[in-house]
């Protein structure tokens, strides 16, 4: 482990924690980043596949790439940055979806976000109250919405939802968007396969209580998960405020499985299909990103748990039957399984990005309100318009860095 005794410590090596870590250690402070996993990057984590390519089993997408930092940190790495629409926002292929229906859809998808964009003109309620009744794709918007949320939308706040903020601008990061945030700590000292057991702010100092051993601080930066900061036992004194606050915003999941395409040309690049239009439990499934012999299959909320809950087997299992559904019965001697990742079983995640539950929506701010100058929160949660994004992270790290600073430059000046 690097220094025990330092200015500040960075609770966690997400997107957030290392935007953290990267302005306070540019800033000329004694930082360290304690991670529980052996690598950097937490819900962004990239592999390197069989073929060489590297795939993202975590966030994958520059979202509102216009304004978000990851895009400039990139150009800066030297990142190759892929600029093609993104399939969701082009037509559906036809397998079982017509371009009829799939402009009977986008009308229903349409007026449902028109009536989201009011929401807060009435009290707070479940997102799905703000379906029309009776509408025949509500299953299919629903099912989209696992996806944003990784949970169904009547566990959801639809003051939350429509409070979300997105430029339509996506990009992809050839390299992997796990490898550019970890890359982004480069030379920030870091204690690596360190889970935090418990952080005491009772004394005089932080204290940093880790499997392998313990870290004081002047102050700590919390950016992990809010299912790790739903434990009560997590703090001492314990901070009742943050666990009800990270109990009314859980993580919803999503999961990624990768799949090899024999003859991929029959494909356009980039094209996507529904594996079911009539049903909330189905998959995305994307032919071909950046134009590979690969499908990218994902799968949200209660699916994405009840596939964990069956084993890595059952998700290649289910994303088989409704391809071979879909396009038919031959199709499943054209794919194999190439990887996947259960964020849900991964216990340093436990799920995959938050959502807030109805009533909930302004526990966001509850949760990124710093404790006696000395301990600072951030990560996707504490975001009010781009949570479940690496950028809304980076901007709560980037602001929990910047209060540290402003406190210990008034402290000096004193």
């Amino acid at each position: 482990m690097a220094s025990s005794d330092v200015d500040v410590a960075i609770i966690g090596g997400g997107a957030a924690g290392v935007a953290a870590a990267r302005a306070l250690h540019d800033a000329g402070l004694r930082c360290l980043i304690v991670e529980a996993r052996p690598r950097l990057g937490g819900r962004a984590f990239t592999v390197t596949d069989p073929s060489g390519f590297a795939i993202d089993l975590g966030c994958g997408w520059l979202h509102s790439a216009d304004r978000n930092p990851w895009s400039d940190i990139a150009t800066s790495q030297g990142r190759t940055i892929d600029k093609t629409p993104p399939p969701w926002a082009r037509s559906t292929l036809t397998y079982g979806f017509s371009a009829e229906e799939q402009r009977d859809f986008r009308k229903a998808a349409h007026g449902f976000y028109q009536r989201m964009d009011q929401a807060e003109q009435h009290p707070d309620r479940p997102a799905s109250a703000l379906l029309e009744p009776g509408n025949r794709w509500n299953n299919l918007i629903v099912a989209v919405n696992t996806f944003v949320a990784g949970a169904e939308l009547p566990n959801v706040s639809a003051y939350d939802l429509a409070r979300y903020e997105d430029s339509g601008v996506d990009w992809r990061v050839k390299e992997g968007y796990g490898t550019l945030i970890s890359s982004h700590a480069a030379g920030v000292p870091v204690a690596l396969g360190s889970p935090v057991h418990r952080i005491d702010h009772s004394g005089l100092r932080v204290r940093i209580e880790t499997a392998t051993g313990a870290i004081t601080a002047d102050q700590a930066v919390i950016a992990v998960p809010t299912s790790i900061l739903s434990d009560e036992n997590f703090f001492t004194p314990a901070l009742p405020e943050k666990v009800g606050a990270a109990l009314g915003l859980p993580l919803g999941l999503d999961d990624k499985l990768f799949l090899s395409l024999d003859h991929a040309e029959e494909f356009e690049p980039e094209s996507r299909l529904f594996g079911r239009t009539d049903r909330i439990g189905t998959g995305a499934y994307q032919f071909r990103p950046f134009g590979r012999p690969q499908i990218e299959c994902y799968f949200g909320g209660t699916l994405a748990h009840q596939l964990e809950a069956e084993g890595e087997a059952a998700f290649f299992d289910f994303a088989s039957s409704e391809l071979t559904g879909a396009i038919g019965s031959g199709f499943a001697k054209r794919i194999k399984p190439i990887r996947v990742h259960r964020w849900g079983a991964d216990r340093f995640a436990r799920g995959s990005y938050s959502y807030a539950r109805p009533g909930k929506a302004d526990e966001r701010a509850v949760l990124a309100q710093s404790v006696n100058d000395r301990l600072f929160f951030a990560g996707e949660a504490c975001s009010r318009a781009d949570y479940s994004t690496a950028h809304g992270a980076f901007f709560t790290g980037l602001a929990a860095a910047n209060q540290v600073l402003a406190i210990r430059r008034r402290t000096t000046a004193r």
